[in-house]
């Protein structure tokens, strides 16, 4: 049995498995996302608790390892409570179904950890969304400019633009009316400068992010979008 060395790594996603054993997805900065076995976990109430930074081993030849070591790192925890919970299962989630297994992505695990660190804070979250899901695409060979339109036309900021996905940036008059996503030129710039105050930039930004990532994440919903709908919208009259 190979046995790795100890890792730095965060529990992304954790379900039952048979009587007292948990199958876990984690995401390790040296190795990327991987699945495990933690074996006994369930009664041994193993430290695996998502924004949590860990040190973990774990051993096996196969494509799903067994977990032998899970404790929390010097660095303590991520308190996310409320809004800022969700939006954190919201980028697991994200990772969980994009990231091929054993694919090492540090700089996205930094991008990571910095997220859940400002949510941690209570910073404002879309401009830490937005930038976690550049950093996300870019890292998985799916990035586009923001201040060059895909024919390699600099972005001016009176214009406007379409969105196509597959495609890219385009300029407006060389698509028709009804294909892609318009943009203003002046919000794409922003964002191109990571400015975020602007709030149309910033609803600009969402939609353009979620049209990007919906390309790869296909037809399946994602979990954490209705659960934090659930959470931020008031409840409706009692039935």
């Amino acid at each position: 049995m190979v046995t790795t060395d100890d890792q730095s790594a965060y529990i992304l996603h954790r379900r039952p498995y048979r009587e007292t054993s948990l199958l876990v997805d984690l995401f390790a900065r040296d190795v990327g996302r991987l699945g495990v076995v933690a074996r006994g976990a369930r009664r041994a109430r193993l430290a695996s608790q998502p924004f949590v930074p860990l040190t973990v081993a774990w051993a096996g030849r196969g494509t799903l390892k067994t977990l032998i070591r899970a404790e929390p790192a010097a660095a303590g925890a991520f308190s996310l409570a409320g809004p800022a919970l969700y939006l954190g299962f919201y980028a697991n989630e994200l990772l969980v179904r994009l990231l091929p297994e054993w694919d090492p992505h540090p700089a996205l695990y930094d991008a990571y950890e910095r997220l859940l660190g400002a949510l941690g804070k209570n910073d404002a979250p879309e401009p830490l969304l937005r930038r976690f899901e550049l950093s996300l695409l870019s890292e998985l060979g799916y990035g586009f400019a923001l201040d060059v339109t895909a024919e390699g036309v600099p972005v001016i900021a009176e214009a406007r633009y379409c969105y196509v996905p597959g495609t890219g940036l385009l300029s407006r008059d060389g698509v028709g009316r009804d294909n892609g996503l318009v943009l203003r030129g002046h919000h794409l710039l922003a964002m191109a400068a990571d400015d975020y105050r602007d709030p149309d930039t910033r609803r600009s930004a969402k939609r353009l992010l979620r049209l990007a990532l919906s390309e790869h994440l296909g037809p399946r919903p994602l979990r954490s979008r209705d659960l934090f709908r659930r959470s931020v919208l008031p409840a409706g009259p009692a039935r």
